[in-house]
Formats: C-alpha cells, structure tokens, sequence
C-alpha cells in the first residue's frame, strides 16, 4: 500500500471518528439537553476515548458550532427547494404564506433540529449569537421575501422578527411540550402526527389570516408528509461536512 493510499485512509477514518462524535453529541444534546451533557459522555456513548474528542473538537461548545454549521446548511438548502417547489407566478403573499407553512411542518415532522436550536439558546448567550450570527445567509433569504412582499402589498406590513418569532413558538411548543400537545385533542384523537397537523393548522389560518390568503388559496394537508420537500439526505446525514444538506 503506498503512503498516499495510507493517508487518504487515515484522513477518511478521522472524518468518521469525528461525525460519529457529532451525531452522537446532537442525540444526547436533544434528549437531555446541552448543559447535561460531559465530553466524557459523549465518549462513553461513541465509544471513543476522551482524548480523541479532545483532539477533534477541544470542547462541548465546538461540537455545538460544528452542529450549528449543518443545521445552517441544512436549513439554507432546504429554503431554496422550497422555494422552488411553489410556482414562482403566485402573488407574493401566497409564496410568503406557502413558504413559511410549509416551513414550519418541515421543523414539526422532523423535530431534532429545533430541538438542538431551543436548548443551546436556553444555554447561554454564546451559543444564541453563534446560531444567530454565524452564517447571513439564511436572514437574507427570509428578507428578500419578506421584501418582495412589502413591494407588492405596500399596506401591509410585516415584521421578519416577529414572523420568526412565531414560527418558533410552534415549533418548539409542539415539540417540547408533547404531553400538552396530546391532551389538547385528546378527545378527538390518540395519534401524535394528527395532532401535530392540527397545531400547523392553527398557525396556518393565522398566517392566511395575517397574509390576506383566502380559503381556497390555503393548503389543506390530510398529513403534514404531504407538504414537505425532500433533500438527498437528512440534516444529520453528514454533519461535519461544509456542504450537508445540499443536493
């Protein structure tokens, strides 16, 4: 075997050792939180000693960055598939109204992403401005629709932070606080996706509402699987990579 082979080896088995550690820190982080969670856990549950996590990442937090990186290139790429699969003719509220619904059951279907995103808020300021902060590219989508919006509807004004704000709410609600959700409806059914469609639908006649979207230009989902897009991979596929995400 010659040495170029030997190091191509090597590096390949690192980057493994090392996504094995992210996904295996994001796992521990959504079931238990950041906080509780040591990097010699971490290390008992990768199998891998304390040292090597050392050595890829020095500390918790960088593990965090690491996962916040993807998240960022997860969510981005994500955006963009959206946006192509809603017929760029529409009016510009039906784009913004389909765009953000639509969103929305993508974080309520699959849940450890908001999850990984409210607990490391929760945590501390650093890890708040790191997610917040540490890629511009996902704020300018948002603006740019929200712009094109306020082009077309000069009358009606929304606040991107507040749109944000919102969707977070519904989001984090109805995945941290599952036994709420469940006892909400528990009258109208026991199965957990039903209920998380009649939370989006709460959220989706506020938005038409909010966006002057009239009933028969909604969505109507009979499941939230309905609406979502679908990437090559899963946010968590290829953490550590710069391009996760992506097609």
């Amino acid at each position: 075997m010659t040495e170029k082979k030997q190091g191509r080896r090597s590096a390949q088995a690192a980057e493994e050792t090392k996504l094995l550690i992210i996904k295996t820190a994001a796992m521990m982080f959504c079931e238990q939180g950041f906080e509780r969670v040591s990097l010699r856990n971490i290390s008992e549950e990768a199998g891998v000693s304390h040292s090597l996590i050392r050595h890829h990442f020095g500390s918790k937090e960088k593990i965090w960055h690491n996962i916040s990186d993807c998240l960022h290139a997860y969510f981005l790429s994500y955006m963009y598939k959206l946006q192509e699969s809603i017929p760029s003719d529409l009016p510009s509220n039906i784009i913004l109204y389909r765009f953000i619904t639509m969103l929305l059951a993508q974080q309520l279907v699959h849940q450890q992403p908001i999850q990984l995103i409210t607990d490391g808020i929760r945590q501390s300021d650093e890890l708040m401005d790191y997610f917040l902060d540490s890629k511009g590219d996902l704020e300018e989508f948002v603006n740019q629709l929200v712009d094109t919006f306020h082009r077309d509807f000069p009358d009606s004004e929304i606040n991107v932070w507040e749109l944000k704000w919102q969707m977070m709410i519904y989001a984090n609600g109805a995945v941290n606080l599952k036994p709420f959700l469940l006892e909400t409806w528990k009258h109208e059914t026991q199965n957990y996706e039903q209920c998380l469609l009649n939370h989006w639908e709460l959220f989706n006649q506020h938005m038409a509402k909010h966006l002057n979207v009239t009933p028969e230009e909604m969505l109507h989902p009979e499941k939230l699987e309905d609406i979502l897009i679908e990437l090559p991979c899963e946010w968590g596929c290829d953490l550590n990579s710069k391009t996760c995400g992506e097609s």
